[in-house]
């Protein structure tokens, strides 16, 4: 670990082949009602830096078609879809445009909705957003 930014840590690590260490800045996660239920949060830049990215990794076993919901200070701020699965769980990633930019860095709180099966409601996972403009702003 590198730093930590209010909830925020940043991992700095060297993939394999690489030729230069990728910065990420991470905030795990666990549903306060179901502690079997836990995310990971990473925000990064790509390589070239030209985007900015949110991966969210869930556990195996939650219900793919319905996606992940994020609210930021209670507000809705979309939906968007999982990407891909593997051994550690299933991603969602999304680009980070200007106006998430905005929201992520103004907002107080974040709240993950998911659901495990469509039988159930949506389980809410919250995540701080204490630190987050100055830990984006501290990533290489």
């Amino acid at each position: 670990m590198k730093e930590n930014h209010g909830a925020w840590s940043i991992i700095c690590d060297k993939p394999a082949g690489a030729s230069v260490e990728q910065c990420a800045m991470m905030q795990n996660v666990i549903a306060e009602d179901r502690p079997e239920v836990g995310l990971s949060v990473v925000v990064l830049k790509t390589a070239d830096r030209k985007a900015r990215i949110l991966r969210i990794l869930a556990p195996l076993g939650v219900l793919l078609k319905d996606g992940m919901e994020l609210y930021v200070d209670s507000n809705n701020i979309g939906r968007a879809y999982f990407t891909r699965c593997f051994s550690e769980g299933c991603y969602v990633e999304v680009e980070i445009d200007d106006e998430l930019m905005r929201i992520l860095r103004a907002g107080k709180n974040a709240v993950f909705a998911l659901r495990e099966s469509a039988d159930q409601d949506r389980v809410g996972i919250p995540i701080e957003l204490n630190g987050f403009g100055p830990g984006y702003d501290a990533l290489p």
